[in-house]
């Protein structure tokens, strides 16, 4: 029996791009998706359990395997993109004051007229 999921619009964004390289419907390619990560999740060289006590700091990185610690470094890099409520807030009250909001990929800082402008 189908079921209908939601997702966020970017993890959409990347199904739909990667569906279409592979021309899978979006339905295939998170079939896919799934596949591969239960596969991993089962692999004997790949242990998430340990990945995610890394990430919550229950393991030391350096008890990874090289698999493991590859994963580790992508879920670490994708959490410590997202900001935390605190720092949301500190961010749009900088951005009222007129002062520096983030780095843009050459180092400069951005101020949040910048930010808004592209």
């Amino acid at each position: 029996m189908a079921q209908s999921v939601k997702l966020a619009d970017d993890i959409m964004a990347l199904v739909r791009r990667e569906a279409e390289l592979h021309s899978r419907s979006v339905a295939g390619q998170l079939t896919h998706w799934l596949k591969i990560g239960r596969a991993i999740e089962r692999s004997g060289s790949f242990d998430y359990a340990r990945i995610t006590a890394a990430l919550e700091a229950g393991l030391d990185t350096t008890e990874l395997g090289e698999e493991e610690e590859a994963a580790w470094l992508d879920e670490f890099t994708a959490k410590m993109a997202e900001p935390t409520a605190t720092e949301a807030a500190l961010f749009a009250q900088r951005g009222k004051l007129g002062r520096g909001v983030g780095l843009d990929a050459g180092g400069n800082l951005i101020y949040a007229k910048d930010d808004v402008a592209e």
